[in-house]
């Protein structure tokens, strides 16, 4: 039987959930809503966020298996630190197996294949129909996620107009959401591990009506604040929970992820073909005009 501390924080509430009073349903939202940030706050901050008694808040994480607030916040700490790579390599073998490279292309090409056919046809439909009919599109990811941001908004910029990269850090997200309305769109990529400041930002975005497209390697049913705001959700796979240490990779891998914008970008050059193609013609005579590109010999 899996160990009462390998449950998801997630799982245990939904378990117990219909069975919580008022006040604990409180707190129980409060928890989930700011599931980021727990690290951060103490008992009686998270029973004053929810309005309710420290007693109710104590009965609440009994009632999740934690013998108090101390424990559940050692595990919420120790969850977030399981993540790092400083935490994965003090469990990898000292050294790969022989067939090292080709098991980690292996592994990599079964999680497309897997991911594939979990990912939902109708959300990816959803997505091509927001990149296709909004006025601007604004790409936006925070620490590794913007590798494959950088990613989106090269590809959606070649086959449609008014796509950006939106700056992160130096406290410059107000600008950046400053030239989106309702009309566009905010692309984001959400990988762990994640930016506090995300949640914020997409708040914020959501408050002035701004779409939301959230690409995210959250599994079904995880709960975050991320795509709990997003309009569509596209889950990409990540490496499976409690394999063993010598699969888990060092580092997260994003092939799920760049192949999705892969995709997403030829499907939106399908659907756009004629301006696409007038804009992928005009990008080519541009490319010849200034020499930029090496030719072929």
């Amino acid at each position: 039987m899996e160990e009462q501390s390998a449950i998801p924080l997630d799982a245990r509430i939904r378990e117990v959930y219909a069975d919580l009073s008022a006040a604990e349903r409180k707190l129980a939202d409060v928890v989930l809503a700011r599931q980021q940030d727990l690290r951060g706050y103490s008992a009686t901050e998270l029973a004053a966020l929810a309005d309710t008694s420290k007693s109710s808040a104590a009965r609440f994480f009994r009632r999740l298996g934690y013998a108090g607030f101390d424990e559940f916040r050692l595990q919420v700490r120790s969850r977030a630190t399981g993540h790092s790579p400083l935490a994965r390599l003090a469990q990898a073998p000292a050294q790969p197996g022989d067939d090292g490279l080709q098991a980690h292309a292996r592994r990599d090409a079964q999680r497309l294949l897997d991911w594939s056919e979990e990912l939902r046809d109708e959300d990816v439909q959803a997505a091509l129909a927001q990149l296709a009919r909004a006025r601007g599109i604004g790409v936006l990811g925070y620490r590794h996620s913007q590798v494959t941001a950088q990613y989106a908004s090269l590809l959606f910029d070649q086959v449609r107009p008014d796509v950006q990269l939106l700056a992160t850090g130096g406290g410059r997200e107000a600008e950046a959401l400053a030239g989106l309305g309702a009309k566009d769109l905010l692309f984001v990529v959400d990988f762990r591990r994640r930016s506090a400041q995300l949640a914020r930002v997409l708040a914020a975005a959501r408050a002035v009506g701004i779409p939301l497209v959230v690409l995210s390697d959250a599994a079904p049913g995880e709960w975050l604040e991320t795509t709990a705001q997003a309009d569509v959700v596209l889950r990409c796979a990540r490496a499976a929970a409690h394999q063993p240490p010598e699969l888990t990779p060092l580092f997260d891998t994003y092939v799920c992820g760049i192949s999705l914008v892969n995709f997403l970008a030829t499907a939106l050059a399908a659907r756009l073909r004629a301006s696409a193609q007038a804009r992928l013609t005009r990008i080519e005579h541009l490319h010849a005009a200034l020499g930029d590109l090496q030719t072929p010999n």
